[in-house]
C-alpha cells in the first residue's frame, strides 16, 4: 500500500486494489459489514497506518462501484468499534480501538485460534539443554564487550560445516550471524538496495519479505509461479526488462506454496542470475522442513562463475524454535565485509547466549530434525483429511513441503473468508497477504504445525467461515459403516 506520509493520505486507488474481494453472499449479511471487516484487517495487520485518512464516502463509493450508503454503515461500523476517528469537517482516520468496556475489549483481544503462524512449538528438552549448556560456554565472553557484529566463532564454524556437508564449500568467514531470516533480509536491503529500486519476487511469496521491501522503499516485482513451480521464462523476462536491483526467492519449500526447485532448474537459474548480474537473496528458511524428498543441493552451489551475486539467508526458527532469534547470511567473503562494516548502523550483533545455544542444537540435528518432519507428516495428513471432510471443494496445491498447504479457493472470496473467520475468533491471513498489488483472491494459506486437536478446531471454525461468506451450506458428514 502506498501511503502520502506527510498527509497521511490514502490513494482510493490503490486502497481498493489491497481491499481485494470483500463481497461476501447476500445470505451472510448486508454488504457493508464485508467492507468495513475488510478495511478493518488491514489496519490490524499493518498494512494500513495509524492515522492514515480513508478516502471519502463519494470516491469510495465510485471506485467500489457501491452505494455511498454501503460505504456510510461500514465507516459508521469501524467508528462504533473504535477502527475509525470522525473529524468535523475532514476524513476520518484509521485508529486501533481502546479497550475502555468488557465488550471492547472482547473486540480486540487476541484470536481463539490463529492459523497465521506455520511454526512448530520448540523440542522442549532440547532447547532447554541446550540453554544450559550456552550458558557456560558463554563465561569467557564476559570479559568482552559483547558486540559480536559478523558471530561467535562456535556458530559461524556450525554453520559453515552444515552447508560443507550440503554439497556448497563454506568457511567461517562467509557467515555472518543475525537476529533471525527477517533481520539478515533488512541487512541486505539496507546494503544494497535504495528508495524506488525494484526488487523481483515470486509471486505467491513470503509476505514478510514483501513488507520489508515495501518498507525500504523499494518496489517489488512479481513473477507468477505456476502450479508446478517457477517459470523461468518469465524470469528471465521479467529480469531483462526490468533490471531489478535484487531478486528475493524461495526455493526450497516455498512458502506459501511448498514447492521445490529442481536441481535442473537451479541450473539454468545461475545461468540467468550470472548472465544479468543480478544480486539474489536465496532463502533457506524452510529448508530442513523437507517430508517426502531431501532438499537439493544449495543454490550457491550451482553457481560456477559470479558466485558474490548470491546471498543465502538462514534461521533457527523453524527448524528448532521460532523464539530462538539466530539467523544467518552465507555469502563471498568481500559481500560479508560490506554488510558487517554497515552493521552498527542498525545494531551490535546477535545476543551471545542465543548464538551458543543455537550452535548446540546444531549439532544435534541429526536427532532432533527427523522427529520434527515426522511430527509435521502426520499433521498435513490429518490436515488433508480435514479439509476433505469440511471442505471438499478446496483444493491443495501439489507442492507438499514446509508447514502448510497453499489451497485454491472455488470462488476469489480469500479476504471475504479472513474477515469472517477473524470474527469467528480466528486469524487467517487473506491470499493477498502473499502477493502484490491485492491479487492472490483464489487462495489461502492453510499450516498444519498446530497440534491435531486444535487444528481440528480451527478447521472446523474455518469451514464456518467459508459456508457464512458464500451462503453455502456445510456438506454432511460421512455415514459412518458398521
Amino acid at each position: 500500500m502506498t501511503v502520502e506520509m506527510h498527509a497521511r493520505a490514502l490513494d482510493v486507488d490503490l486502497l481498493a486494489r489491497e481491499l481485494g474481494n470483500w463481497r461476501t453472499s447476500s445470505r451472510s449479511g448486508p454488504a457493508y459489514y464485508g467492507l468495513a471487516d475488510a478495511i478493518r484487517l488491514l489496519i490490524v495487520d499493518g498494512r494500513i497506518p495509524v492515522g492514515a485518512r480513508l478516502p471519502s464516502e463519494r470516491a469510495m463509493a465510485d471506485t467500489l462501484r457501491v452505494s455511498r450508503t454501503t460505504v456510510t454503515a461500514a465507516y459508521a461500523q469501524l467508528r462504533e468499534d473504535g477502527y475509525l476517528n470522525a473529524r468535523r469537517g475532514a476524513r476520518s482516520t484509521t485508529a486501533l480501538p481502546i479497550a475502555s468496556t468488557a465488550a471492547a475489549r472482547e473486540e480486540i483481544a487476541a484470536p481463539a485460534m490463529s492459523l497465521a503462524a506455520a511454526a512448530l512449538s520448540a523440542p522442549a528438552a532440547a532447547v532447554s539443554e541446550a540453554f544450559v549448556d550456552a550458558v557456560h560456554d558463554v563465561t569467557p565472553y564476559l570479559h568482552r564487550v559483547g558486540h559480536e557484529l559478523v558471530g561467535v566463532d562456535v556458530l559461524r564454524e556450525a554453520i559453515a560445516e552444515r552447508y560443507c556437508r550440503r554439497g556448497l564449500a563454506t568457511e567461517p568467514d562467509q557467515v555472518l550471524v543475525t537476529t533471525g531470516a527477517l533481520h539478515a533480509f533488512n541487512l541486505i536491503l539496507t546494503t544494497y538496495v535504495q528508495p524506488g529500486d525494484r526488487v523481483l519476487v515470486e509471486q505467491p511469496t513470503y509476505h514478510g519479505a514483501l513488507t520489508s521491501i515495501t518498507t525500504a522503499g523499494a518496489r517489488p516485482v512479481p513473477v507468477a509461479m505456476t502450479e508446478n513451480g517457477w517459470e523461468l521464462d518469465a524470469l528471465q523476462a521479467a529480469v531483462q526488462q526490468l533490471s531489478p536491483t535484487l531478486a528475493y526467492l524461495i526455493p526450497d519449500n516455498q512458502n506459501p506454496t511448498g514447492l521445490t526447485m529442481p536441481a535442473h532448474d537451479r541450473k539454468r537459474l545461475a545461468g540467468i542470475i550470472a548472465e544479468t548480474r543480478t544480486r539474489t537473496v536465496i532463502d533457506e528458511t524452510i529448508l530442513d522442513m523437507w517430508l517426502d524428498e531431501a532438499m537439493p543441493e544449495p543454490m550457491a552451489a550451482a553457481m560456477t562463475t559470479r558466485r558474490d551475486l548470491v546471498l543465502t539467508v538462514g534461521s533457527m526458527s523453524k527448524s528448532f524454535w521460532g523464539g530462538l532469534r539466530v539467523g544467518w547470511i552465507r555469502a563471498e567473503r568481500a559481500t560479508i565485509a560490506t554488510i558487517a562494516a554497515l552493521r552498527p548502523s542498525i545494531d551490535m550483533g546477535t545476543p551471545v547466549l542465543e548464538q551458543f545455544a543455537a550452535a548446540r542444537l546444531l549439532a544435534q540435528r541429526g536427532d532432533i530434525l527427523p522427529e520434527r518432519r515426522e511430527i509435521l507428516r502426520a499433521r498435513r495428513a490429518f490436515l488433508l483429511s480435514l479439509l476433505a471432510r469440511h471442505l471438499p471443494d478446496w483444493e491443495p496445491g501439489g507442492g507438499y513441503g514446509g508447514m502448510s498447504l497453499w489451497v485454491r479457493l472455488p470462488a476469489p472470496m480469500s479476504t471475504a473468508l479472513s474477515a469472517a473467520a477473524s470474527r469467528m475468533g480466528l486469524e487467517l491471513p487473506a491470499g493477498p497477504r502473499f502477493g502484490v498489488d491485492g491479487t492472490l483472491e483464489r487462495f489461502v494459506r492453510v499450516p498444519y504445525a498446530l497440534p491435531e486437536e486444535e487444528l481440528s478446531a480451527a478447521i472446523e471454525l474455518l469451514a464456518r467461515a467459508w459456508h457464512s461468506v458464500t451462503g453455502s451450506s456445510a456438506p454432511e458428514p460421512a455415514a459412518v459403516v458398521v
